[in-house]
C-alpha cells in the first residue's frame, strides 16, 4: 500500500498531500499524521471524495486508510447529499471571521450576531454553509444561543464548517459543539463554489 508520510505537517498539508494521491488515482493508500484535527480533516475529505476511511493509532500517531468506494456506495452517498440539501435553497456561503458583528460595543455586537443566526434559521433562502474563523469560531464553541441556532441550521442541511487551526490556537480542539473541523483547503473550496460568500 502507498504510505503518505504527513507525520508533522500542519493543516491543510495532509488533506493536500492526500488529495494529490487521489488526483494520481490512487484507490487504497495510507496517510501517516500526529494530530486528531488532522485525522478529523482526512475523514472529511475521504467522505467528499467517495472514499472507506479506517483509523488507526492514537496520541501522537494515527494511521488513516483511505479505500476507494463500490459504485453503489457512491450513489447512495450522492442520495444522501441530496437529501441533506433539500432544504438549502440559495447558492451562497456566509463567512464568520469574528464572534461580534460590526465595530464598537462588543456586547452589542455578539447580540447582533446572535440575532442574525435566528433570523437565518426563519429565512426561506439558506445558504449552502456557514464557515468560521479566527474569533468566529468561538461561537459554535461557548455561545449558547448561536450553538442552538447553528443546531437548527444543520438539521435542515447548511454546513457548518469550524477552522480547525483556529480551535487549535484558542485552546478549543476538544469544546466544539457543533459544525465540522476543518481546514484552509476546504474553506477556500466552500468560496470558490458559492455563488456568492457573505462576510460578516
Amino acid at each position: 500500500m502507498i504510505v503518505v508520510d504527513a507525520m508533522g505537517k500542519a493543516c491543510p498539508m495532509p488533506v493536500i498531500m492526500a488529495k494529490k494521491e487521489m488526483e494520481k488515482g490512487s484507490e487504497a493508500f495510507v496517510v501517516l499524521v500526529d494530530n486528531k484535527i488532522a485525522v478529523e480533516n482526512l475523514k472529511r475529505l475521504a467522505n467528499s471524495q467517495n472514499f472507506f476511511v479506517e483509523i488507526k493509532g492514537e496520541e501522537n500517531n494515527f494511521q488513516v486508510f483511505f479505500t476507494k468506494e463500490c459504485e453503489q456506495c457512491e450513489e447512495l452517498l450522492e442520495q444522501y447529499e441530496k437529501e441533506q440539501r433539500n432544504n438549502v435553497s440559495n447558492d451562497y456561503t456566509v463567512f464568520i471571521g469574528k464572534d461580534y458583528i460590526g465595530e464598537g460595543d462588543h456586547t452589542l455586537g455578539r447580540s447582533l450576531i446572535q440575532m442574525f443566526l435566528y433570523t437565518l434559521t426563519e429565512s426561506k433562502e439558506l445558504p449552502n454553509s456557514i464557515l468560521f474563523m479566527n474569533a468566529g469560531v468561538k461561537l459554535p464553541v461557548e455561545d449558547e444561543q448561536c450553538i442552538e441556532h447553528l443546531k437548527t441550521l444543520q438539521q435542515t442541511g447548511v454546513d457548518i464548517v469550524v477552522c480547525g487551526t483556529c480551535l487549535n490556537y484558542f485552546g478549543m480542539a476538544e469544546q466544539l459543539q457543533v459544525g465540522t473541523v476543518s481546514n484552509m483547503f476546504d474553506i477556500v473550496e466552500e468560496m470558490q463554489q458559492a455563488g456568492k460568500v457573505i462576510t460578516l
